[in-house]
């Protein structure tokens, strides 16, 4: 046995621990992937509501209001647009230089971009420059968000123990619930005290500014952690990809482009039930604005149930079978959704909306350790946030855009076909992948 340690192993001892299970070092993890993303999705979601609510008036006030609410949401697609090239550039630094590095970048990046939206002003002050400023700064954040999800799962993932990498994932796989949760919660709050005038005026701008503060407390807590085991292994022994994307594409194009598709519905599920539903219930259905803001904040405990349960049972029934059983179930859902939402009952409502991202949680869940089992570590960062935000181009940047023509041209339930269908393709493309839980992270 060798008594002299090198300097990377004593760097990386800590880590070592707790990827064996040391109870201090696996909580100071699951805490820094939590944070990160819950403050992350936070700055995503705040503008998905804005765009919903308010960013079509402030931004295109000479359109109609149908073509004002496609332009905003189209602002709103540009980040979805971005995020794969995010998943490129941080991609490659993470598998390159570390997931840590990286992951403070992506937080800067996605956080003060999105502060300054709320600074922005609006087209009666900057005219023509005010939506393209607002198209930049949305461009930005999804650099920023392309390259946080996949360093968050890895740090959670690459520290975990083999039997419970579904448990540790389910942390950073929390984060879009309760930075959902949050961003409802203070447009919400903002709503019920602020009169019309005012929350048009400036009060959408508050949810933007508090990033500010968000960003603050996401750099304490990512500083503090260390580079994840799995990964130090591969830098010790000089095995780094050296262009990660490439080697992605040319040894892993089956696991990119299925692992996609198998995202394409939890994203159209969570972009139809929270951003087009909300403009649809309270622009269309006339429901108010604070009512559909509070059933949005009932169903947001759907989504973390569906997360949790899901994710922390696959290290069990495996992170396949979970994954399907959320598809099969968001087949169904489609078709009653707008039923439900159409009566406009708030109770139905609710139940409409918390159904849909229930079932979004259970295909969720499992991902965030799915997606890192399905490649090698050298290429990890790259290929799982690839996949991940390629499902996010074809799950969410259309689906609001999607659903707003054809509920124009067809009716509701039109809308509620077009989510089933993303579910059906979601279903066949993880039916061709395989199960990875007994996987070793090599």
């Amino acid at each position: 046995m060798r008594s002299e340690t090198t300097a990377a192993e004593r760097q990386q001892a800590p880590d070592a621990q707790g990827a064996d299970g040391s109870p201090e070092s696996l909580r100071r993890v699951a805490v820094a992937s939590f944070i990160g993303t819950a403050i992350e999705f936070y700055d995503f979601y705040i503008y998905g509501t804005a765009a919903a609510l308010v960013l079509n008036e402030a931004f295109f006030p000479t359109l109609d209001p149908v073509n004002a609410t496609l332009a905003s949401f189209s602002t709103y697609a540009v980040a979805f647009a971005a995020r794969p090239i995010g998943s490129v550039v941080f991609g490659h630094f993470g598998d390159r230089v570390g997931r840590k590095s990286v992951l403070v970048a992506s937080l800067l990046l996605m956080g003060l971009s999105t502060a300054l939206v709320g600074l922005l002003p609006g087209y009666d002050t900057l005219g023509i420059w005010a939506p393209l400023l607002l198209i930049l700064l949305r461009f930005l954040q999804g650099i920023g968000l392309g390259g946080e999800w996949g360093g968050a799962a890895l740090l959670a993932v690459e520290h975990a123990p083999k039997k419970k990498r579904g448990l540790y994932a389910a942390f950073p796989q929390l984060g879009p619930s309760v930075g959902f949760f949050a961003a409802t919660g203070v447009f919400w709050l903002l709503s019920a005290v602020l009169s019309d005038d005012a929350f048009r005026g400036w009060g959408w701008r508050v949810p933007f500014l508090l990033s500010f503060l968000l960003v603050g407390v996401g750099l304490f807590v990512r500083l503090r952690i260390s580079e994840t085991p799995v990964f130090a292994k591969v830098m010790e022994a000089q095995e780094a990809s050296k262009v990660p994307t490439l080697d992605v594409l040319r040894h892993h194009p089956r696991e990119l482009l299925l692992g996609a598709g198998g995202m394409v519905v939890a994203y159209g599920l969570f972009y139809t039930a929270t951003t087009y539903c909300l403009a649809y219930a309270t622009g269309t259905l006339d429901v108010p604005r604070n009512t559909m803001l509070g059933l949005s904040l009932v169903a947001c405990l759907f989504l973390a149930a569906g997360t949790w349960l899901a994710a922390t049972r696959s290290d069990g029934d495996g992170r396949r079978k979970l994954v399907l059983a959320g598809a099969g179930l968001s087949v169904v859902w489609g078709f009653v959704l707008f039923p439900l939402l159409d009566t406009e009952q708030p109770v139905l409502i609710a139940l409409a909306l918390g159904g849909a991202l229930f079932c979004m949680g259970v295909v969720y869940g499992p991902m965030g350790a799915y997606l890192p089992e399905l490649f090698g570590t050298n290429v990890r960062y790259s290929g799982a946030s690839l996949a991940y935000n390629l499902g996010g181009v074809l799950g969410g940047a259309v689906s609001p855009l999607v659903a707003t023509r054809l509920q124009a041209a067809f009716g509701s339930s039109s809308v509620g076909w077009y989510v089933s269908a993303m579910a059906v393709v979601s279903l066949v493309c993880v039916l061709a992948l395989p199960e990875t839980r007994e996987r070793e992270l090599t």
